[in-house]
Parts: structure tokens; sequence; C-alpha cells
């Protein structure tokens, strides 16, 4: 087992060397989505703007995305530290159930506001910012809190701002959550690591968000049950993999570059890392070098048009000078010549 192998097959199975391609194929769909969940919203993107499978598939999955949230089968809540994602249905259960953070003792505000909701079987923001004598943001936060613990859930199928609120209990009766969670995150992680191939505690601490304990009490099940095991890879460090990926045999890894937001799967699992590699920065996103995090888009994010201050790369000089027109294409494809600027490459002057 070596780091070339690990990473080849971490770009098959997230489809970035071969995306899907048949948009009518809303299961094939579903089941990558399956297993690149929690998917953000795009980062910076409007509200209610459905995720998006950035890079894995041939077609713009907009459309598919929508009509899938749509129709309910993927619901929006707060997952991985509070952060807004998008599950499918049928496994709300397991990710309500890891990532809730209770409330011990509601605010009596907080109580107001679930009460309306759930009197009035699905309020907006606006009917309840008329209906209570409290500011906006006071509102704001109490919603939030109550997401955080799924006790109520945010429907917003458009780009508008406002949005429906309604009771979470009253449209999944069937969910029950239990203290003990340690299985459920045993199973997410055995998910992850289908996806992610082979990971570090660190970057499953980074992707999760969860407690380290949390997470050690449900590496360590997966290793009792016999179905991960930790290893050492060089140029990777300790971590671990499933057992049936320890005799992957494909290890030519496709040139390619890659520019994913902060939202994305991959970046969210070594964001941690990234934090310190260009910290004091102002990253606006990262790109994926040959499938590995190599560099970073720089410059001060505005709603209008706005310039690329530089592009860091942690590549070798002669590298750097020789991708330098595929590097500049790939961020192109975000950014568009007519609206941005690239004012330096690499700290030169472009």
């Amino acid at each position: 087992m070596n780091k070339e192998r690990i990473i080849c097959e971490r770009l098959q199975r997230q489809k970035l060397i071969t995306p899907l391609e048949d948009s009518h194929h809303r299961e094939a769909y579903k089941q990558l989505f399956q297993k690149l969940q929690p998917v953000a919203p795009v980062f910076n993107s409007r509200p209610g703007d459905p995720p998006r499978l950035v890079h894995r598939t041939g077609f713009n999955d907009t459309f598919l995305s929508e009509d899938l949230h749509k129709k309910h089968q993927l619901v929006k809540g707060r997952f991985q530290g509070g952060r807004i994602g998008y599950v499918l249905e049928d496994d709300l259960d397991l990710y309500s159930t890891i990532f809730r953070k209770t409330i011990p003792k509601m605010t009596e505000f907080q109580k107001e506001v679930l009460s309306m909701i759930q009197q009035s079987g699905g309020i907006s923001k606006d009917q309840l910012k008329e209906e209570l004598p409290f500011k906006a943001r006071e509102i704001t936060a109490a919603l939030k809190r109550l997401q955080e613990a799924f006790l109520v859930y945010e429907t917003q199928v458009d780009t508008d701002w406002n949005t429906g609120w309604f009771d979470f209990e009253t449209e999944w009766p069937e969910i029950k959550w239990q203290e003990d969670t340690v299985s459920a995150v045993a199973e997410m992680l055995f998910r992850f690591l289908d996806a992610y191939v082979f990971a570090t505690l660190g970057q499953i601490k980074s992707w999760t968000q969860l407690k380290r304990k949390t997470i050690q009490g449900a590496l360590s099940l997966l290793m009792e049950k016999e179905v991960i095991v930790k290893i050492k890879i060089n140029g990777l460090g300790e971590g671990f993999i499933q057992k049936k990926d320890l005799h992957l045999t494909n290890e030519e890894i496709p040139s390619t570059v890659y520019m994913l937001d902060k939202s994305d799967f991959l970046v969210r699992a070594d964001l941690d890392e990234l934090k310190n590699r260009f910290k004091g920065k102002e990253v606006l996103q990262y790109l994926l070098i040959d499938g590995e995090l190599k560099g970073a888009v720089l410059g001060h994010w505005r709603i209008g048009p706005h310039d690329i201050e530089d592009i860091a790369l942690c590549l070798g000089k002669e590298e750097t000078e020789k991708r330098k027109e595929e590097i500049i294409s790939a961020i192109r494809a975000g950014y568009s010549a007519e609206t941005t600027r690239i004012l330096r490459f690499n700290g030169e002057q472009l």
C-alpha cells in the first residue's frame, strides 16, 4: 500500500477522474451524493442555492439537486459543527443523531418561537418578526439554535432570502434519537473512509468537527469488528483504511488541476491543516493538483466582481512554471477574465 494508490482510488471514487455523465440517472447521482454527504452549498453562494457535486458530474447538476430538494428527498440541516448541509432523507436519522446539539434547558424565548412554529404548521421568518416583539437578530439566533438541535427544519426551494420553518418531529415522528451515538458515528466514519479511502485522525476530526474522544470510540468499534485497520503510509502518515482496501493496485494518478471551494468534501478533510499552511492569508479557493491540495487562490471576497490577488502554490519552481497555464486555465473556469483580474502568480506579478 502506498500514497499513489490511495490518491488514485480516492479520485476515482469521488468521480473526479470519471464524472457522472447521465443527468437522467438519478439513482447514480443519489448514490454519489450519499457517499459525500452531508453536502454543503457552494461557499458564498446565494441562500437557497441547492448543493452541488462540483467537478464530479459532466453536466450542471443544479437542476437535478434542486428537484430532489423540492421533492424533500434532500433535507437541509446543520451538521459538522453547526454548518448548513444536505443529506438524503433516507439518511436523516443517522446524521441528525450524530450532529444534533441538544438544548439542555430552553429559554422562554426559544420555547415561544418553537411553539409558534408548531401551532402554525409552518411559518416564515418575516411572519415570526411580525408576531414576536423581538429583534430580527434574536429570532435568527433562536432559529439557528433550534435547527442545530433538530427541533425545527428549514425549507428553501428558491433563492429568495425568506424561508419556511417547520416542526421537525411532526415531519419525521419515526426518528428517535439515542444518547449513545458511538454506533452511528462508526457507521458514518465507515462511509467516510469508503469515499476518502485513507484518513488520519486529524483529517477525520477536521471533516466531522466531532470531539476526538467520540471519534476514537467509533474507530475502536470499527477495528474491533475488523472492518478497518490502522496503518502508516509514507507521505500521508498514520491513519485508517477499510480492510477491503488493503490490496489496491492502481497507482497511475492523472495530471489534473481542480479549483475547490471551502465547502468541498476534500477540502473539509484537510481544512485544519490548510488554515495553518495559509495562515494570515485570505483564501478564495483551494487547488487540487494531481489529487493533493497544493495551492490556494488568494484575494478578498466581495458580492460583486473582485480580483485574485495571488495564486499561492506548494510546488517546485520548475513544476510551477511548467504548469502555469494549466493552473490559470482551471481558475479561469470559475473566474472569468471579463470580471476578474489575476494580479500575481506564486508571488510574481502578471
